[in-house]
């Protein structure tokens, strides 16, 4: 499955393309990404045409990692072909692009700075392909999704 990501504007902070950068090399890994800089909230729509789209918004569904990997299983599953997240600019997304959502995800209740929204989907889209290929990058095999405590010695 295709993961392509939409968001106005480039990333000005340092750290931020630096994690992008890693992050994305990482993903790529797993599944072909595209990564794309748009002028405006208006592009995200022609850009996405065609895709199951994701638009990221504070008042989306809240998932657990867990969570958030099963919906990318069963979207391969089905058949999904190419998956469109969009991360708005400092004004959030358009209403028409809220509507066109065929999921909303919400990735905090906080509002991120776009540029912070994507380093941090980028990185749980890593660890969702991780966690679906079985690699040890994903540790939440504990109970509800918590990482399993060693016992100190000593």
């Amino acid at each position: 499955m295709k993961v392509e990501i939409f968001t106005i504007g480039k990333p000005r902070l340092r750290f931020i393309r630096d994690g992008v950068e890693e992050y994305a090399k990482r993903l790529q890994r797993y599944t072909p990404l595209t990564l794309r800089f748009l002028a405006s909230p208006e592009d995200e729509l022609k850009a996405s045409e065609g895709a199951f789209r994701v638009v990221l918004d504070e008042r989306g569904e809240l998932p657990t990692t867990a969570a958030f990997a099963e919906r990318v299983r069963r979207w391969k599953l089905s058949g999904v072909k190419r998956v469109a997240y969009l991360i708005g600019g400092a004004d959030g997304h358009p209403e028409a692009v809220r509507r066109a959502a065929d999921w909303t995800l919400a990735l905090s209740r906080l509002t991120l700075q776009p540029e912070l929204a994507l380093l941090v989907l980028l990185e749980q889209l890593y660890r969702v392909e991780a966690l679906l290929a079985g690699h040890p990058y994903h540790r939440a095999k504990g109970s509800r999704g918590r990482p399993e405590r060693r016992a100190r010695s000593g």
